[in-house]
């Protein structure tokens, strides 16, 4: 079966205003991730690697260029119609997980539902359904303040799946998590690919990025680099 293009990028341009001066931050990107791909996204400080990382994850419009998201043209999307692509096509992990603190590890993930307008029920069972797979079926009553940092991230992990988006956009996810955790985090990571979901990791960090099997570099607003790491 051909692979679908989940993410199609052309010419795309973003400048930001900085008092009289206009920053030219990307420069042209033109960019096609396929359903299923593993991506590795890098690049020093500078690079656009974070200004590229918020418009794929539509928060975030060009100044020029299109951006195709599963089909559909979000480049130019008012703030309301981005929030609804944001919830349904794109599961978010960040570096700081970014939980409710007073609500359950079931009650987090099952949050991107709740906004979609799913009922109790299926939120629930979906909710569980997610955490299992992370393997936090015994912890979903857990607050996060219960939770060690790598459960935190497996919470924020299982959120970013609950709508079974089109793509899991994860920005540094072991940036704060010690180096055996991080393994952990990672094996996650390649199993949650094995199951057929599209994955692109924002990293600085060479050993992270090698489990991809593709690695983006940008450098000065353009694409360095786009190798096959398999």
């Amino acid at each position: 079966m051909q692979s679908q293009c989940v993410i199609s990028l052309r010419g795309i341009i973003r400048d930001f205003q900085l008092g009289a001066q206009t920053v030219h931050v990307l420069k042209g990107i033109d960019l096609d991730i396929q359903q299923g791909e593993y991506v590795a996204l890098m690049g020093p400080s500078g690079s656009g690697k974070s200004t590229l990382m918020n418009l794929l994850g539509c928060l975030d419009t060009p100044t020029a260029g299109t951006y195709h998201l599963a089909g559909r043209d979000v480049s130019r999307m008012d703030d309301n119609d981005l929030a609804a692509v944001r919830n349904k096509e794109i599961g978010f992990v960040f570096q700081t997980f970014n939980l409710i603190p007073r609500q359950t590890a079931l009650q987090n993930v099952a949050l991107p539902m709740v906004y979609a307008g799913a009922s109790k029920e299926s939120r629930s069972a979906r909710a569980e359904e997610v955490l299992t797979q992370v393997g936090l079926d015994d912890r979903m009553d857990h607050r996060p303040n219960q939770l060690s940092g790598g459960q935190r991230q497996r919470v924020a992990i299982a959120r970013a799946l609950v709508n079974k988006p089109s793509m899991i956009l994860a920005d540094e996810p072991t940036g704060n998590l010690d180096s055996t955790t991080s393994v952990e985090i990672m094996k996650l990571f390649d199993d949650i690919h094995k199951a057929g979901n599209t994955l692109i990791v924002v990293t600085h960090e060479e050993d992270i990025a090698q489990h991809a099997h593709r690695i983006i570099r940008l450098r000065d607003g353009q694409i360095e680099s786009d190798t096959t790491n398999r």
